[in-house]
């Protein structure tokens, strides 16, 4: 057993991940890693933000624990975890599992120094790296993830996200409306929503003449979630070399969120 970290797993959170965790394959040698030490790992580098070479020697080894990772996000065991919890945080909540209304909304940061597939500069808000765009249910929850280059426009990457939450099927069977800020705004981005997706896009503007800090109806709930995000050493910055392995990093995120409210 490693070390007591703060990042890591409770018995009670890793027995409420552990049904949604893959089975050994058959044939070859048998599993002889901890999957709850797997776990731990990958939440002390998410959490911690060092370099997969840097895991702390307690845990196995970081080629292993880098191998599950990169396995899972292939076959995609992370986003199935993570829509199961998702629709369990949701009942625990009392509330429906399938939501009914969405936001979308956009970050932008900064890119590491040997990271070069799918960077570009964001002019308005002077960042040269990459642009997260998210889709979250009115708790915060993440629906799907986008990762693109910086320079990408919000309408544009923002018909790439909305895609793939169409295609989630009848996990947002409900979803009838999607909320935006003012990136989003403009008639072909609005005709393009109800056309393909047949949801309304409802864009919240911040109220003119105003200074500070403007709490905005709808909008804050993707920029708390943005901020969860922050807590995650890993995510303040973008380390990875594949954009796939950003967003698998963001839904990693969100399961460690969600199962500590779980369990």
């Amino acid at each position: 057993m490693s070390k007591d970290y703060p990042s890591n797993l409770t018995r009670a959170q890793y027995e409420l991940l552990s049904d949604l965790l893959p089975e050994a394959k058959p044939g070859g040698r048998p599993r002889s890693v901890d999957l709850w030490e797997l776990l731990n790992a990958m939440m002390y580098l998410l959490v911690e933000g060092c370099r997969w070479r840097a895991l702390p020697g307690d845990f196995p080894p970081w080629q292993t624990v880098y191998t599950y990772f990169r396995n899972w996000r292939k076959d995609g065991t992370w986003i199935i975890i993570h829509d199961h919890l998702r629709e369990w945080t949701r009942i625990e909540q009392d509330r429906h599992p399938q939501p009914s209304e969405a936001v979308i909304d956009s970050q932008s940061v900064k890119s590491a120094a040997m990271v070069h597939e799918a960077v570009g500069y964001d002019a308005g808000k002077k960042i040269k790296g990459r642009k997260r765009f998210l889709g979250v249910d009115t708790f915060g929850l993440v629906l799907r993830v986008l990762v693109t280059a910086a320079s990408v426009p919000e309408r544009e990457g923002g018909k790439q996200l909305l895609k793939r939450v169409k295609a989630m099927g009848p996990a947002i069977s409900r979803l009838t409306i999607i909320w935006a800020d003012g990136g989003f705004d403009g008639p072909a981005f609005m005709m393009w929503v109800m056309d393909t997706c047949r949801w309304i896009l409802q864009v919240v503007l911040r109220p003119q003449q105003t200074k500070g800090f403007v709490l905005l109806k709808k909008r804050w709930v993707v920029e708390r979630t943005l901020g969860w995000l922050m807590g995650c050493r890993r995510l303040v910055r973008d380390y990875e070399l594949l954009p796939e392995t950003s967003e698998t990093l963001i839904y990693l995120a969100m399961i460690r969120i969600m199962v500590r409210r779980l369990a």
